[in-house]
């Protein structure tokens, strides 16, 4: 039996453009002997199905159903393709879990608090061989103290939204005169900023999914921005990042961050594919978790895609694994 299953789209963020191009690939690579696959799009404005007359049809929110030709349409599952909100925050989850629909991402708690890359850090402190930079979380009308911070965080330091992703509103801070202005920008993105203290070492942003039972990690890519930093602009305009999958780590290397993701995975209770960026520091080679991406882009640049290829498996392949993991 075919399952019915609706590929949602869009969001409500700047990251829509990305997701759209998400949603793209992944209705291209699902295997249609399997899925019958609606998209559907959630806006400001709506959410709804655009057949290809481009008729809009509303979906029916109190069920998630859709009514095509007089017939009823229900999912039987829910592929989340919605950087941002409310897609990645937990808010649809929260909303599927109250129908009983199955979704392919994390759940509702971890969505949410994953978004929040001060808490986020604060829960994977602690895991065997991983590092976290020191840093200070403030909130916008709290009381900080920008002298103290000055004082407690070391030059230079990254400044960055709390809950963004795709890297907006972050600046990297060399001067102590700069903060202010690096804050403002911050706090027109989010009411919580990160200041944390810059790590000199090789970037890297691994993949990791549960399949089969088990937590299997992707091969990595490791990320030599031209820009001083991975921004947003280095993440989506072509040739302005090299990317190289698999990226160069020795076996130790190797082995070290295969466990220390499988960890954080675990600790942080992932469902579904994540990628998680990391540093490996030039003097020590420590391992420093930058952050955790639970709906992590599947455009056709996107690292997932990638990291699938360099695995030697199709993304028809791969989607199918993940949806039978976790829609059943």
């Amino acid at each position: 039996m075919k399952k019915t299953i609706a590929l949602l789209t869009g969001g409500t963020t700047g990251e829509w453009v990305v997701s759209v191009k998400s949603a793209a690939t992944i209705a291209q690579n699902i295997d249609t002997d399997l899925y019958d696959v609606y998209k559907i799009m959630l806006n400001d404005k709506g959410w709804f199905y655009e057949p290809a007359d481009s008729v809009k049809i509303d979906i029916d929110k109190n069920d998630f159903s859709l009514t095509l030709e007089g017939r009823k349409i229900k999912f039987d599952g829910i592929f989340i393709a919605i950087h941002g909100s409310p897609g990645e925050d937990g808010k649809l989850q929260g909303y599927f879990d109250m129908l009983g629909i199955p979704y392919t991402t994390c759940d509702a708690l971890t969505s949410s608090i994953t978004m929040n890359k001060g808490y986020t850090k604060a829960i994977v402190q602690g895991i065997s061989q991983l590092y976290t930079a020191k840093s200070i979380q403030i909130f916008k009308n709290g009381n900080y103290n920008i002298k103290q911070i000055k004082e407690d965080l070391r030059l230079p330091y990254f400044v960055k939204p709390n809950s963004g992703g795709s890297s907006i509103g972050m600046s990297k801070v060399k001067h102590a005169d700069d903060l202010e202005m690096a804050l403002e920008k911050a706090f027109a993105e989010d009411t919580q900023v990160l200041i944390e203290e810059f790590v000199s070492g090789r970037e890297f942003s691994i993949g990791v999914y549960s399949a089969k039972g088990e937590i299997t990690v992707l091969p990595t890519t490791e990320v030599i921005p031209a820009n001083e930093f991975f921004d947003f602009e280095a993440k989506y305009t072509p040739g302005a990042t090299q990317e190289i999958t698999p990226g160069n780590m020795n076996e130790e290397e190797y082995d070290r961050v295969h466990q220390i993701v499988k960890s954080v995975y675990s600790k942080l209770n992932c469902r579904g594919v994540v990628r998680i960026d990391y540093f490996l520091e030039n003097e020590t080679g420590n391992f420093y978790f930058i952050e955790i991406n639970t709906i992590p882009g599947q455009t056709a640049t996107s690292f997932i895609p990638q990291q699938v290829a360099a695995m030697g498996i199709t993304l028809k392949q791969f989607y199918t694994n993940l949806m039978k993991e976790t829609l059943g």
